[in-house]
């Protein structure tokens, strides 16, 4: 098991940063910053458990603008105030060799006017999601707002620099604002931003543009950017796979160093199309065709899943909810201790495993069935529970 393929050493080109292995953590929240973004110790703790494992670690999503947050308990990046704490998450992860890329995004029309303190949510378009339910509308941004929102972009990525990480994530997935714009679904314009293929994508495009010129300008290290997107989307109108794929060949021409893909397995087929039995992870390695690195990712567990991910193709292998059980998988693995790796925890376990404590309610109270929670007295039962929604805790395919 020591000679596992995604035990070995991956470097990004042309940049040259260079991970001790292939394995990613995925972003996953910890809902534990203050109301303002800032950083907790509660988070420097768990970033520091898993740190000298995966390669490298990518943090949850932290929000570019302060009308961009998500979700209470979300990292800020907003604010130049932020970098001295953000610069204790990124020494945290790199004190035992792992590089730290951090994720960042702008929720758009998936937020609400309660989390923005009464400021009503902005998209590309007004027009409510579908889900939740009670989505507010949001207002249609203007072309000034738009440019300058490209530029919060940039300057969050200056700042993720000034903090020393080794990367930014643009988190264009899971129906944040990056994939509002690209989708038919919530981008209804007309202007320039809006309206046939090409100009839904000029909004990701530019924010690419000029997070990749940040870097440029004031990177003094090798310092990564990487892409995330989600596959489909099951609204109508909406991305569907043809769509994803076509956006990944255009990927292919930008300054990003990866792209990674937000699925619940990395076995999943096409949900819109289900005679097409090819997984998604295959149709993304065939049209990337090693121009691009791309992390695979999706209820990886076990060695087996992981070696599985790298032998379809992709450079990199994404572990999320795994990660959060067993800490230190990559070094029981490369050391054949498969028998000591947690597959099931109890809600006993997780101060052990410095889980932050929002993130542990959140956990028990949401997420069981995923975490495999067991109870004393009956050993090996494994709860059910109705998955609300947590970024970059997908409900498994």
């Amino acid at each position: 098991m020591k000679n596992q393929n995604f035990l070995e050493p991956f470097t990004f080109s042309p940049k040259g940063l260079v991970l001790n292995n292939s394995v990613v953590m995925a972003p996953m929240t910890t809902m534990s910053s203050f109301y303002d973004g800032s950083i907790t110790n509660d988070e420097v703790d768990y970033y520091a458990e898993r740190a000298g494992g995966p390669g490298m670690i990518i943090t949850g999503v932290a929000y570019v603008t302060d009308g961009g947050k998500g979700f209470e308990g979300e990292l800020s990046i907003a604010h130049d105030s932020t970098v001295k704490g953000l610069s204790k998450i990124a020494r945290a992860i790199q004190q035992n060799g792992t590089k730290a890329v951090i994720q960042i995004f702008h929720a758009g029309r998936k937020t609400n006017s309660k989390i923005l303190r009464g400021i009503q949510p902005t998209s590309a378009s007004p027009i409510a999601a579908a889900y939740p339910k009670d989505s507010e509308e949001p207002r249609e941004l203007t072309n000034e707002e738009i440019e300058n929102m490209i530029k919060d972009f940039g300057r969050a990525t200056l700042r993720a620099i000034k903090a020393g990480f080794d990367g930014v994530e643009l988190h264009g997935a899971n129906t944040y604002l990056l994939q509002q714009f690209f989708s038919e679904n919530s981008n209804r314009r007309s202007d320039q931003w809006g309206g046939n293929f090409e100009k839904r994508m000029r909004f990701p495009l530019r924010v690419i543009e000029e997070v990749s010129s940040v870097i440029k300008a004031n990177a003094d290290r090798p310092f990564v950017l990487g892409y995330r997107l989600s596959p489909e989307e099951l609204e109508t109108p909406g991305i569907r796979l043809e769509d994803s794929l076509a956006f990944a060949e255009a990927l292919t021409d930008t300054p990003v160093d990866y792209i990674h893909l937000s699925m619940g397995s990395y076995r999943r087929t096409s949900l819109n199309q289900p005679d097409d039995k090819e997984p998604i992870l295959t149709k993304f390695v065939k049209v990337l065709n090693n121009r691009k690195p791309l992390i695979g990712v999706g209820s990886v567990e076990r060695p087996e899943d992981a070696k599985a991910v790298i032998d379809a193709g992709a450079a990199l292998v994404g572990i999320g909810r795994e990660f959060i059980r067993e800490p230190k998988w990559v070094q029981k693995v490369a050391s054949g201790e498969l028998n000591s790796i947690r597959y099931q925890i109890s809600p006993y376990d997780m101060d052990q495993l410095r889980i932050p404590l929002a993130m542990q309610a959140y956990l028990e109270n949401s997420f069981r069935d995923v975490i495999h929670f067991t109870t004393d007295g009956e050993q090996g039962e494994t709860y059910e529970a109705t998955l609300a929604p947590m970024e970059g805790f997908e409900k498994k395919m």
